[in-house]
């Protein structure tokens, strides 16, 4: 199979190093891969290659003669390449050995002489083992990758491979949500069987997993589910499973569980704050149920979301955040308001909050699952907004006092 999509820095690079010793690697030739059954997909940004047959001096030197070159890695070296065609990292090929069942349990053995094919064996899953030779754009392929491309599928090469690195559960449950991909069997299972390791796991780690999860896909919903149906979402947020078959009232279609994800996807892609504010605006609903009622539920959930939130050190403006656009979405939306109570209300909630809030609301309303009742919230955000334009002093700092009586007094 050849994929003919070369880069400009492709043909350099193609210049300067041998014949059959330079391939390209990772997401950007899964991505090729995936542009060729849906051309909407953009090109890949990041430019991975890996060099066989050199050492790393043999290769820098090589290097500088079309770029400046900076060779970073402890236990193994990646030679990052500025050259005028684009920004590259390039490394020699590499094998890895598991010695425990951390994400940092691993012996990385770098040499010239392992082969292209033993370095795709170390990746994670097989629609990412898969390489392009640089020479002619042929595929390599050895694990069977290219297929499950094709069929939209996450599959594993052995069932080790969540043991081995549980950071693979979280990047299995955001690369579902990303591309929409079905896991196999044996990726399910291995999942399942690896799900209490989640705890091993740098918080760091988890975090940057989480934001791609919530900030790439089209629908996080798919990537929770994941989560929740090999049991690692109870390892994870527990939370969000007590949301299971907790039935609302007649102005909600699905359980708190359901609602919560449908509202993320419903939520303004792109914000992963909003959208994670949008999963977990009704997290404290099962803890205050009351026959059809859920008495201060958004607050019990706003302390519940900032627990969560710290358990995997996102950032504290971020908490925040996230914590008080849970506490006010039970707001009133009602447009008749006298311009002194709006005041109020943008007071409360603060005008840098105001937009999210509003998105907050709408993504609730499509995720009840319900029809739509009225225009009250439309129309309540048109006054906000006309209150906002005549930019009022909303707290004593934006009002212009001074001792002067007049503009040519204080000057």
């Amino acid at each position: 199979m050849t994929l003919v999509t070369a880069h400009p820095l492709d043909r350099r690079l193609a210049e300067v190093l041998p014949a059959n010793a330079l391939y390209a690697v990772g997401g950007r030739v899964r991505d090729e891969l995936r542009a060729r059954f849906d051309p909407t997909i953009p090109p890949p940004k990041d430019l991975d290659y890996v060099v066989t047959g050199l050492s790393v001096e043999a290769l820098v030197a090589r290097l500088r003669s079309i770029g400046r070159v900076n060779v970073v890695g402890a236990s193994f070296a990646v030679v990052k390449l500025s050259a005028l065609e684009g920004n590259a990292d390039l490394a020699l090929p590499r094998r890895e050995y598991s010695t425990g069942t951390g994400h940092r349990d691993f012996v990385v053995e770098s040499r010239p002489d392992i082969t292209i094919e033993e370095d795709l064996g170390r990746r994670d899953f097989r629609m990412n083992m898969v390489a392009r030779r640089i020479a002619d754009d042929e595929i390599v392929d050895p694990f069977g990758g290219a297929a499950d491309i094709a069929e939209r599928r996450i599959d594993i090469v052995s069932p080790q491979t969540f043991i081995e690195d549980p950071l693979r559960l979280l990047r299995a449950a955001q690369f579902a949500a990303r591309f929409s991909y079905e896991l196999s069997d044996a990726a399910r299972a291995g999942m399942t069987a690896a799900a209490p390791l989640v705890g091993s796991i740098s918080p760091e780690r988890v975090y940057e997993e989480l934001l791609k999860l919530f900030g790439t896909s089209g629908k996080p919903s798919i990537g929770i589910e994941v989560l929740r149906t090999t049991g690692v979402l109870a390892e994870l947020w527990p939370e969000v499973v007590e949301g299971l078959g907790v039935d609302q009232n007649e102005w909600h279609a699905y359980d708190v569980y359901r609602h919560n994800l449908e509202t993320a996807d419903a939520a303004p892609p792109g914000d992963v704050v909003l959208r994670i504010a949008a999963l977990l605006h009704d997290v404290g609903k099962p803890r205050t149920k009351d026959g059809p009622h859920f008495y201060r539920h958004e607050h019990v959930g706003a302390d519940m979301a900032a627990t969560m939130l710290a358990r995997w050190r996102f950032p504290n403006e971020t908490i925040e955040t996230i914590e008080h656009l849970v506490r006010s979405h039970m707001y009133a939306a009602d447009p008749e308001l006298a311009p002194k109570a709006i005041r109020r209300f943008i007071r409360r909630i603060g005008p840098e909050h105001l937009a999210r809030l509003f998105a907050l609301r709408h993504a609730d309303i499509i995720g009840s699952g319900m029809p739509k009742r009225s225009q009250e919230n439309e129309l309540f955000e048109a006054r906000v907004a006309r209150i906002l334009e005549e930019i009022p002093p909303l707290t004593i700092r934006d009002l212009a006092i001074s001792g002067a009586t007049s503009a040519s007094a204080r000057r």
